[in-house]
């Protein structure tokens, strides 16, 4: 459990399509997970009726996928174009 911690601050490459999204890397997982959520706030792409679902435009699919997503499953989407 101890390593847990640092893998937050361990700054990670980003994918072509998460650079698009939130800028060049490398950065941190947290500082990627609050910049895409800046993302989301910015665009208003939370549901009106449930803020815990996301609607992604055409920047935010090209990582997440098409299609209406929760924001629980949101942070493995976007972990996939971590490396």
């Amino acid at each position: 459990m101890a390593g847990s911690t640092n893998a937050l601050q361990k700054p990670v490459k980003l994918s072509g399509e998460l650079e698009a999204l939130i800028g060049k890397g490398p950065m941190t997982r947290a500082q990627v997970t609050s910049k895409v959520w800046d993302y989301i706030k910015a665009n208003g792409l939370q549901d009106s009726k449930d803020k815990r679902q996301i609607n992604p435009d055409a920047k935010l699919g090209a990582v997440i996928g098409k299609d209406q997503i929760s924001m629980f499953k949101m942070t493995a989407a976007v972990a996939k174009h971590l490396s």
